[in-house]
């Protein structure tokens, strides 16, 4: 069942995501991905509008497809895209094909979703909240195999490192700190 919005609900993303048999290890990823997500869209400044459910759905099924690419090797943002847009999740499916290899960014535009969903997977390693250099270092030692696929990684900083500034520009709490409080959090939880 859609939600009117055309946005699942956070069971409908569990429930999608038990259905298209998430490993564990993905999955917990996914949930970290939304806390950095919903850390940082809770925090945008007043008259910044930010879809938050879409967010949290977005955060939930940025790796839908990945435990089956695992086996196919098949480029898992487009598939989950378009498993998304079979399913009728539009506006998911558009930001978790850009969660990998984003599209153009406005470095001066409004604040989008794909924005941050895109920044919170960088930030976070397994189900660790970790610093972009760490997550870009683990992405070229597991995917790297190639120099043309290492360099692409290593081009993606650029790309991280402007989103980054972007957000910050629109969060009225420091976004380093906003992200630190929240592996202090789950840290602690652990």
């Amino acid at each position: 069942m859609v939600k009117k919005n055309g946005i699942p609900s956070r069971e409908q993303c569990h429930a999608l995501m038990a259905d298209y048999a998430m490993l564990p290890n993905i999955a917990a990823h996914s949930v970290m991905v939304m806390e950095v997500a919903l850390a940082i869209t809770d925090n945008v400044i007043s008259g910044v509008e930010i879809d938050r459910e879409l967010v949290a759905a977005a955060s939930l099924l940025h790796d839908i497809t990945k435990t089956r690419s695992l086996r196919t090797n098949e480029w898992h943002s487009v598939t989950g895209g378009r498993l998304l847009r079979e399913l009728g999740y539009a506006a998911v499916a558009e930001i978790v094909e850009q969660h990998v290899t984003i599209g153009e960014i406005d470095p001066y535009g409004a604040l989008e979703e794909r924005e941050i969903v895109y920044y919170a997977d960088k930030r976070v390693l397994h189900d660790r909240i970790v610093t972009i250099e760490d997550r870009l270092n683990d992405l070229v030692e597991r995917y790297g195999t190639t120099p043309e696929i290492r360099r692409l990684i290593l081009e993606n900083r650029g790309t991280v490192l402007a989103i980054e500034r972007k957000i910050a520009g629109f969060l009225r709490s420091d976004l380093h700190q906003v992200v630190d409080d929240l592996r202090s959090l789950w840290q602690v939880l652990e």
